[in-house]
Formats: structure tokens, sequence, C-alpha cells
């Protein structure tokens, strides 16, 4: 199994549990609003949910570092400090999710969090300046698809940045319950901040499908789309 292998695997599994976990992630904040469940009910619904949504950012997380190694075997070389970056952006993003995570509350984690949601403005505007220069210096003519998986991905970090603008009234009811500490109001906050929410959630699952379909399809791509080599002999 050759290291491009490892990265395609590697880059389904993410997609699969990225999607997968979202809609899961979806489905029990359906649970944890129903007013008509009991309050044990709907914080087992809350503890779920709030546990299952560690995996879609994990995997958002992960998933530029996989998809820049893999860019590299489509003949997209990047600068050695690039590609460094490439490699520790996962990891690091990674580490910084998994104790944001299991540490919510304390001060270095609320720091953290703020940093986390600037750094995603940025992720977003440098991954659409980077497809720009990519296109504009014919880095990306051979294989243009990988520039719209790029610009989609942009599009997802964004849609997240625009849940978490609106999720605030759901996330605090969520803790309200698993802490038995829900009202009226904070119900009432909880069903209009995930309608409010829910246009961003459809749009991500739309548009991991559509990163799927061009990372299968590959339109445009020069190397799938050019002749087998023919061999020749020569005659004497």
């Amino acid at each position: 199994m050759s290291g491009q292998d490892i990265a395609v695997i590697v880059h389904l599994l993410l997609f699969a549990y990225w999607l997968g976990g979202d809609i899961g992630v979806f489905y029990s904040s359906g649970f944890a609003t129903n007013q008509k469940l009991s309050r044990e009910a709907r914080q087992i619904a809350g503890k779920i949910m709030l546990n299952l949504d560690l995996i879609p950012r994990l995997c958002l997380s992960l998933m530029l570092t996989v998809g820049g190694i893999l860019t590299e075997y489509y003949g997209i070389e990047h600068p050695t400090w690039q590609y460094v970056g490439i490699i520790l952006l996962g990891p690091v993003w990674f580490s910084a999710l998994v104790y944001i995570h299991f540490n919510e509350g304390t001060d270095l984690v609320k720091k953290m969090t703020k940093i986390d949601y600037v750094f995603r403005w940025i992720m977003v505007f440098t991954i659409i300046a980077s497809v720009a220069y990519g296109f504009l210096f014919d880095r990306l003519d051979s294989e243009p698809w990988i520039g719209a998986k790029l610009i989609l991905f942009a599009a997802l970090i964004f849609c997240g940045i625009m849940i978490r603008k609106n999720i605030g009234g759901f996330i605090k009811g969520i803790h309200n319950i698993v802490n038995d500490n829900i009202n009226d109001a904070d119900d009432e906050a909880m069903v209009q901040s995930l309608s409010k929410a829910r246009v961003f959630v459809i749009m991500i699952w739309i548009l991991l499908l559509v990163e799927a379909g061009i990372g299968v399809v590959k339109p445009g791509s020069v190397t799938l789309n050019s002749p087998p080599a023919v061999q020749t002999e020569t005659l004497e």
C-alpha cells in the first residue's frame, strides 16, 4: 500500500465521520429540545450531542493536512515552509480542539475559543487567496478541481462560523439541561437558536457531498484525462 493509498483512505474516513457525526449531532438536538420528553431523556440526549459534536470538528481540523498531502501526489508541489505548515496544521488544530472540549469553562479555554474563532476567519480568507494565487500563476491549471474543493472547504468553515454565531442560545440550553437547570426561557431560546443555525447545517451536508463528488470525478484533471503512454519498438 502506497503513501497515496493511505492518504486517500484517511481522507475518505474523515469525510465519512464528519458527515455522519454532523448528522448524528443534528438528530440528537431534536431530542434535547423536545419538551415532551422527560428531563432525564433530554439530559442524555444533550450529553450525547455535546460529545458527538467533537468528531466533526476534529475531522475538519485534519482535512486540510490530509488534502495538502494528497495534492503533492497530483503534482501540486509546495515550497518546504508551506508543506511544513500544512503538515503541522492538522495535529496542532486537532490538539487545540481536544483541549478545549475537555477543559471547557477555564479562562485558558475561553481565550483559546476566541483565538479559534478568529483563526477560522483567517483560514477562510487564506484559502480563497491561495486558490486565486494558484490559478493566477497556473499552479492549479492541471488540476482545477483541487481549487474548487478548496473554495468549498472555505465555505464549509464559513458555515461553521455562522453556526457558532447563531447557536449560542441552544448551547446554553444544552448545558442547563445537562446541569438540571433548564427553564421555559431557555427552551424557547434553544428552539429559536437551532432554527437559525439549521440552514447552515444543511449547507454543510450539501457542500460535503459536492466535495466528495468533485474528488471522485476530478473535473478538468489533466492527469486523469491524459491518454495512456504508448510503447513503440524500433525495428532493426
